[in-house]
């Protein structure tokens, strides 16, 4: 099978690009865009030389089949918090709180894997008892922001008829926000308790957990008829692995490393975007 090496990054070097069509023992390459490159015909045994050049380089890489296109995808699942959006809403919630230090520890130990996260959740959402649910409004207004290259992505698997789900282990405050503003197929998310106002420090119903979020996958796909080679999965921490593990393509978008170290492909230094040179 004939390989095409994509190489990103947010300033990418001619020396850097001829050395890395030198070590992939690449035919030529072909600029995608200002960030984007495509080394044709590329030798995937190089990976490990290339790899290493393009840690030092801060550029992001990936094989890719010749024969892949767009259109061979039929559904992209992602996360939500530090994937979609740059934040994690429940460290920001948090803060209105002055609790975001010790919910952060928390949060950060949950997507390294190190804790369970329905009990890591459950602990997060207790500290949180009696805060106004203002306070969700003012996080999605003051601090939520799409990761970059976001509204470009989402465009482009629109126009290419690709359906979206946006499963999360966060809330559907956000999420359900989010699909409005950005015309998302489908949301997954956990439901916060909140009576005359404020939050409980509860969770009400099951927690989408890393088991619910590929549920939630197989389940959409399913619907939809599609094989898991047609699916993508995009995700950033410990609770995404199972999800992607039942995708066709799989991609760590600014990642753990445990997550990194299993997903087919990941992105460090370029945007959302960056996902579509990896689809053809």
């Amino acid at each position: 099978m004939k390989t095409n090496l994509i190489i990103q990054g947010a300033e990418l070097a001619t020396q850097d690009l001829k050395q890395l069509a030198k070590l992939s023992s690449a035919a030529r390459i072909e600029a995608i865009n200002q960030q984007a490159f495509r080394l044709v015909d590329a030798d995937p045994a190089s990976k490990e030389a290339v790899a290493a050049h393009c840690k030092d380089a801060q550029l992001d890489y990936g094989f890719m089949p010749q024969s892949r296109k767009l259109t061979d995808f039929g559904l992209v699942v992602m996360d939500m918090d530090s994937t979609l959006i740059t934040i994690e809403c429940i460290d920001e919630i948090a803060d209105m709180m002055g609790l975001k230090p010790q919910v952060a520890a928390i949060t950060a130990s949950a997507m390294r894997g190190e804790i369970d996260f329905q009990a890591s959740l459950r602990k997060r959402v207790g500290l949180l008892d009696g805060l106004p649910e203002n306070a969700l409004e003012r996080v999605y207004q003051e601090r939520l922001r799409l990761s970059p290259g976001a509204e470009t992505f989402l465009t482009t698997l629109k126009s290419a008829s690709i359906k979206t789900l946006l499963v999360s282990g966060g809330f559907t405050f956000f999420t359900s926000r989010l699909k409005n503003r950005l015309h998302l197929d489908y949301t997954a998310s956990n439901q916060l308790e909140i009576v005359d106002g404020k939050l409980t420090g509860k969770v009400l119903g099951d927690i989408v957990d890393a088991d619910a979020k590929a549920a939630w996958l197989i389940k959409t796909r399913d619907q939809l008829g599609l094989s898991p080679e047609q699916v993508i999965a995009i995700g950033d921490g410990a609770n995404d692995l199972k999800m992607m593990a039942e995708a066709g393509v799989s991609i760590a978008y600014r990642a753990k490393a445990v997550v990194q170290e299993k997903a087919g492909y990941a992105l460090n230094f370029v945007g959302l975007d960056g996902v579509l040179p990896l689809l053809g």
